[in-house]
């Protein structure tokens, strides 16, 4: 091909470029919504006189709606078109915001936020897909970590975004602040997207009755995971209803998928080698960065008594670390073999999380700042790289209906992730506990020598010192006994990493310049 036909092929549309730039935008406002609003859960659940049990349904409702549309968003993107679909999706999130801030009660919260789930989830993976069409293979070493930032830098400074909102107006701004950002991206896109066209015809063969099992199948599996942990997992008798229609419509859905004439989902992506283990590494991705970005702000509000805006102040590390990766990525992921890249992140991200696994009581910003920076560095290391390998060598014609599919991967492996970490979390808790509580008795040197130390501290101004130096020793013993569960949590997170980087080389090696997505 002559330079000025290379040159002509690889030229963009400047109205392309404006219009990819803003999904993106709109992208990072669906998966931005999402931590911002668990920093400040217990605001609104004062702001709405929600009980505790009501006010996880703030997260659960956007999350079970969410799983269910990004599956769904291949099949919606071909059949209404790129255009449609984006605007559509950007302008529906933008009215569920609005109507999330308004809402005056917790039914209406949880309607929207349902609403807003389901509409914004349908936004992400057609990002990752569209990047194929208007992007030719040369320019994916810049476009791929762009999405890559994206997508792990939106829910890294939630928390921090979420805090400041709450702070300095109050929570309606964490919804609010959707609304003008939101109508911009619509319109622009509505005006801008003309790289595709709607095929209504595949309207006509509609599998309703996939999508009914898709939807109870991975809306009861989304249930079980968010609400588990806080009920006893099997032992409460909602959870053991809907773990079986979980199981049940997993079946049928399985069973539909492989008979329909036009499957909900198309499921022969997974027989790509590249792109089945691209996705196992999705998951895994999901469970690391969902995990410790719920990891580190528990610890930093139950252990150091940090409010919303500290925790986000103190995270905001990692978002930088990823900003400063991105465009280093870019540059080594056009000319290393992808496969090592990815190595590379999983073990930075593994030897951060290590490093944590020596966590005290006294860990602050600077104790964290090292290992928050290795783990932005290995997210952006690890994320552009499993992209390009999974989705790679997978045929154009394929990319909407697996990006949804990979974007669904790392979403489940983030519920997964949460609901693990959390039961193990409670577990090695009351481990150390019973443990501690040995060690602190009566025959023990070393207790008796603290208790007596507390005593003759609190003598001095309580007429019941011995109770009080009891009671004092017993807190000590408590948040010891869960700092020592984290450390537990943060090495478990090391070995996941380090045992599924060294998988990395089962992969093929996809053609060079060959370009991927990947998503939320």
């Amino acid at each position: 091909m002559s330079s000025v036909a290379q040159a002509s092929s690889e030229h963009i549309a400047p109205r392309r470029i404006i219009a990819f730039l803003t999904m993106c935008f709109g992208m990072f406002m669906a998966i931005l919504d999402i931590q911002v609003v668990s920093a400040s859960l217990n605001e609104i659940q004062a702001g709405l006189a929600a009980s505790a049990d009501e006010i996880s349904w703030v997260q659960t409702s956007y999350l079970i709606a969410e799983v269910i549309a990004i599956p769904l968003s291949g099949f919606l993107s071909r059949a209404l078109g790129t255009r449609a679909m984006f605007a559509g999706s950007a302008a529906g999130f933008t009215a569920a915001s609005l109507m999330c801030g308004f809402a005056s009660s917790m039914n209406e919260m949880i309607f929207w936020r349902a609403l807003q789930g389901f509409i914004g989830g349908g936004m992400i993976p057609t990002v990752f897909a569209s990047a194929y069409v208007i992007f030719p293979r040369s320019r994916m070493a810049i476009v791929t970590p762009m999405i890559g930032l994206v997508a792990t830098l939106a829910p890294t400074i939630g928390p921090t975004v979420g805090g400041y909102l709450t702070d300095a107006l109050s929570w309606h701004w964490l919804f609010f602040i959707n609304i003008i950002p939101g109508i911009a991206v619509a319109a622009t896109t509505f005006a801008l997207i003309d790289f595709d066209r709607p095929d209504y015809s595949l309207f006509t063969h509609f599998d309703w009755w996939g999508l009914a099992f898709m939807a109870a199948f991975l809306g009861s599996l989304e249930y079980v995971l968010e609400e588990g942990t806080r009920n006893d997992w099997f032992e409460d008798e909602t959870i053991r209803f809907f773990a079986l229609v979980s199981a049940l419509s997993a079946v049928a859905f399985f069973v539909r998928v492989f008979m329909a004439r036009q499957p909900i989902v198309d499921l022969k992506a997974f027989t790509n080698r590249n792109f089945a283990l691209g996705s196992l590494f999705s998951f895994v991705l999901g469970i690391g960065l969902y995990g410790l970005t719920y990891l580190y702000p528990l610890y930093l509000a139950r252990i150091r008594g940090y409010d919303a805006l500290m925790i986000g102040e103190t995270m905001f590390v990692s978002g930088v670390a990823m900003f400063v990766c991105a465009p280093i990525v870019g540059r080594l992921s056009a000319k290393v073999d992808p496969r090592f890249l990815l190595m590379f992140g999983f073990a930075t991200f593994a030897v951060g999380a290590w490093q944590m696994s020596y966590i005290t009581k006294d860990f602050d910003f600077w104790e964290l700042l090292i290992p928050q920076i290795l783990r932005g560095a290995g997210l952006m290391f690890a994320m552009v790289p499993v992209t390009n390998v999974a989705l790679g060598t997978l045929a154009p014609e394929r990319m909407k209906n697996a990006s949804g599919l990979f974007n669904l991967t790392r979403n489940l492996g983030g519920a997964v992730g949460l609901a693990a970490l959390n039961t193990v979390l409670d577990w090695r808790m009351d481990l150390h506990f019973a443990r501690l509580h040995e060690w602190v008795s009566w025959n023990r040197g070393p207790a008796n020598e603290m208790l007596a130390n507390l005593t003759a501290r609190f003598s001095a101004y309580a007429a019941d010192a011995p109770t009080m130096a009891v009671k004092q020793l017993m807190l000590m013993a408590r948040q010891q006994g869960t700092v020592m569960a984290f450390a537990d949590m943060f090495w478990l997170v090391a070995i996941l990493f380090a045992g599924f980087g060294a998988m990395a080389l089962l992969m093929r090696r996809p053609a060079p310049m060959a370009g991927g997505a990947g998503g939320h």
